[in-house]
């Protein structure tokens, strides 16, 4: 047997754990660019003098990586895995060397979003690949391995963003370039071991490409995150640009939907939707996205706003929650491989989750670190057992024919929703956080009028909090403010936990039905292989 037609059948565990290196690799680099840039950001927007523009370097990213998601899965059925996935690597690549040696604002915000292109390839094939070559029943304990890397991501993002922004210049090039030349060698090396291994049968279907639908997609999806991640936090939720943003998402919505019903061969066929598993698996990855990167993006906000830390000790600081999903990723994923059985996870997962996030609106100013370690560990010990066993789930539960468009639709949208996650708890965080330093300073205004700040004196500190600590700030003063924003993150968490519930709900219902074997896959791979002959 040739090495191109090798199968699950004939892999060894050391074969399949080469290949999986390479996808980590790949899925790495995307899930890390999408919050490495934050912390540089101040450092970017100074030298390039765009500070007008800073937050389109963020949104291009999310546009085009959302947006090309789902187009993924059906590319890849037409000219196979490995050819489209190095095709994402290199587009990302290309994009972040052209990103790292950017001269201007529009070039890094245009090349920020040729690295979104290569980043929705990277997210949506690697579990798409992985259900090529694992059965359901072994998945569960490769598959958990994605969880840590979506934890250490989360980490080493803010991380390694503030570190190479804090530095003037590293080996002679300006530091902050490096958080864009750093995915090179890991690119290379991605490449390197993708070509060595991954090796699947293409059983090639001539595919009618939906392009009348594919782009009804991109224009809906790329509006709505116009609308949610620039013109609603920057002009204002009821500005017009805003308004007329989500009246277009909704108007491409409806055509995307029509067209989908008449297209021969839908970017998202509808008829999967009717799949029970599907339709739950797709609200709980909408959720997860927006709870993981809605309420939990706001703790490293916490430690440099509220306790003064800097951006690399606020990184350092999530570490208990990377902890949290490795383990339970890699536990829940060998579990589920030895006794068959998923439900009970994401059930527990998004439970956990929810006491988690709740545990964290008791916060103070003075909350010691060890008990904020514990919150964030529950957190990340329920997106483990959650975020990546829904995926076998819904692997499962459709055919092997549609396991492509299948998982890079729930990969769409959890990132969907983790985009609108983050404007909309980031826009309650804002005006919470307004009302209540107005509220909190009005006492202290009557009994001292002349030791209060002017109004621009509190815009500058809401910008940069750091100003609250340089020892102009009155002492009653810094400690209402403080407890603001701090009452902020209390409702901001508040809102999150009926969210989670809401997607512990729908993780009951869902129902469980034998994961398949290897000989089962093998069987449903090639009845889908006859029927893309036939």
């Amino acid at each position: 047997m040739s090495q191109e037609a090798k199968t699950t059948q004939t892999r060894t565990h050391r074969e399949i754990m080469f290949v999986l290196s390479g996808l980590m690799v790949g899925m790495l680099l995307a899930a890390l660019d999408q919050t490495i840039v934050s912390t540089a950001l101040k450092t970017i927007v100074i030298q390039l003098h765009g500070l007008n523009h800073y937050t389109w370097v963020v949104t291009a990213y999310l546009l085009t990586s959302t947006a090309s998601t789902p187009l993924y899965g059906k590319i890849s059925d037409l000219y196979g895995r490995r050819i489209i996935f190095q095709f994402a690597i290199v587009t990302f690549l290309v994009g972040s060397f052209a990103a790292g040696i950017s001269s201007s604002m529009t070039e890094l915000i245009i090349f920020r979003a040729v690295q979104g292109l290569g980043a929705g390839g990277l997210m949506a094939l690697t579990f798409v690949i992985i259900g090529d070559l694992v059965s359901p029943r072994e998945r569960g304990k490769y598959q958990g391995y994605f969880g840590g890397v979506w934890g250490l991501s989360s980490v080493a993002g803010p991380l390694l963003g503030g570190f190479f922004s804090d530095h003037a210049h590293i080996l002679g090039i300006t530091g902050w370039r490096w958080i864009f030349y750093i995915n090179l060698p890991f690119g290379i090396a991605a490449l390197v071991i993708t070509s060595a291994s991954l090796h699947i049968p293409l059983h090639r279907t001539e595919h009618k490409i939906d392009y009348s639908g594919a782009l009804l997609l991109v224009l809906g999806a790329s509006a709505l995150l116009m609308g949610v991640s620039y013109y609603g936090p920057t002009d204002g939720w009821t500005n017009s640009k805003t308004i007329i943003s989500f009246v277009v998402a909704i108007v491409f919505t409806i055509a995307f939907l029509f067209n989908e019903r008449k297209a021969a061969e839908p970017v998202i066929p509808l008829r999967l939707f009717k799949n029970h598993t599907v339709s739950l698996t797709t609200i709980i990855a909408f959720i997860i996205g927006a709870g993981m990167f809605g309420a939990i993006v706001l703790l490293p906000l916490y430690y440099q706003v509220v306790r003064d830390n800097s951006a690399t000790l606020s990184g350092l600081k999530l570490i208990p929650f990377m902890l949290g999903i490795v383990s339970a990723s890699i536990i829940s994923g060998r579990l589920i491989s030895k006794h068959g059985k998923y439900k009970r996870y994401p059930v527990i997962g998004l439970l956990v989750m929810a006491l988690g996030i709740g545990l964290l609106s008791t916060l103070s100013v003075t909350t010691p670190f060890w008990q904020l370690a514990i919150y964030s560990i529950l957190i990340g010990a329920g997106l483990g057992m959650a975020m990546q066993n829904i995926v076998i789930a819904l692997q499962n539960a459709i055919d092997m024919k549609d396991i492509a468009v299948g998982t890079s639709s729930n990969t769409f949208f959890r990132s969907i929703g983790a985009t609108i996650g983050v404007a909309a708890f980031g826009a309650i965080y804002a005006n919470v956080l307004t009302h209540t330093i107005t509220k909190s300073l009005m006492p202290l205004a009557q009994a001292n009028p002349t030791a209060m700040p002017s109004k621009a004196q509190l815009t500058a500190m809401q910008q940069n909090p750091n100003l609250l600590f340089n020892g102009s700030v009155p002492g009653p003063i810094q400690h209402a403010i403080l407890n603001s924003y701090t009452h902020a993150f209390h409702v901001v968490f508040l809102t999150a936990v009926p969210l989670v519930l809401l997607g512990f709900f729908f993780a009951l219902a869902l129902r469980e039905t034998p994961l398949r074997s290897g000989a089962a896959m093998e069987t449903a791979r090639e009845k889908a292989a006859g029927e893309a002959l036939a």
